[in-house]
């Protein structure tokens, strides 16, 4: 089948202290820490790495400060990887490493490895919820998460020059598998990886001259993680960088956090699943980005007095 999931990420930061204290915070675990880097990972056994000296495969930052380096996606058989290197090798150098990752780097210029997906079976027990006619609860109270501890990285949004957008999708399209689900013609295309069944693995948001971060997404088991894992993260100091809502591409719930390692980090839940059948949505106009988002009274201007 091909690419299963985002396997790895790893940044390049300025300051591991401040990444490890904001991830450990963010409910991921960690495997490793030096003065220079440390590994974390999600239940599902998805890392992250974040270095302040990254490695000699890993091409230069396409923006300044802290900022994402590469991407490794999981493939799913020996058979496959090999002949995804094949075709990368074709028009690009492709080094192995040592840990069994091929690394390139896709037309924007963002690092793209491929390794042998590695999934960790986790326990997903989301809370039973109870509705008229429909009750999953019987006989007991619900208890306080408190935080969030993420599944998995679900989806990461890249932002691309504009110019050469065709062909920076197509690298990922026409040579790595994925398929476009969402096309938004002013603003990017949310694309699909052929093992996973998300609505978007993978947006790349067009903008005018720059490229770097947008985020990465980490699914929860639902709502109350969504909002009690925003809630943790700001009680610790953290900013929020987005009101909690539900986009409309997706339909996930969401809430934004801003990264010390560059861009920002999202809690989603809910994400549309789709398969084979899904016929590819061309929007001319942007859609709206939300179906709804957490509004107050503080949000309107005070009434006259």
């Amino acid at each position: 089948m091909g690419i299963q999931r985002i396997e790895s990420v790893t940044y390049g930061i300025d300051d591991v202290a401040e990444c490890v204290r904001f991830f450990d915070d963010f409910g991921l675990f960690l495997l490793e820490r030096t003065d220079e880097h440390a590994v974390f990972e999600t239940l599902t056994g998805q890392t992250l790495h974040l270095d302040t000296v990254p490695g000699p495969l890993l091409p230069p930052p396409l923006e300044p400060g802290p900022t994402i380096r590469e991407i490794v996606w999981g493939v799913d058989t020996r058979e496959e990887l090999a002949r995804l290197v094949a075709e990368l090798n074709r028009d690009r150098t492709v080094h192995e490493s040592v840990d069994g990752v091929f690394h390139t780097v896709d037309e924007s210029g963002f690092g793209v490895g491929l390794t042998l997906a590695r999934p960790k079976d986790a326990d997903v027990t989301p809370r039973p919820a109870n509705a008229l006619g429909s009750v999953d609860r019987w006989n007991s109270a619900l208890e306080p998460l408190t935080r969030a501890f993420p599944l998995r990285m679900c989806h990461v949004a890249l932002n691309i020059v504009k110019e050469g957008r065709e062909e920076a999708v197509a690298f990922y399209t026409d040579r790595l598998g994925f398929r476009p689900t969402d096309i938004v013609e002013p603003m990017g295309v949310f694309m699909q990886a052929p093992g996973d069944d998300d609505q978007h693995t993978m947006l790349l948001c067009h903008r005018p001259d720059r490229a770097g971060i947008n985020h990465i997404a980490y699914e929860v088991p639902g709502f109350d993680d969504v909002i009690e894992g925003g809630n943790h993260m700001i009680e610790r100091g953290w900013r929020e960088a987005r009101k909690l809502g539900r986009h409309t591409v997706g339909s996930n719930v969401f809430r934004f956090l801003h990264a010390p390692c560059g861009g920002r980090v999202e809690y989603a839940a809910d994400m549309d699943r789709v398969d084979d059948t899904y016929e590819t949505r061309v929007h001319e106009t942007t859609p709206p980005h939300h179906i709804w988002a957490l509004r107050s009274n503080r949000d309107q201007d005070a009434p006259a007095t």
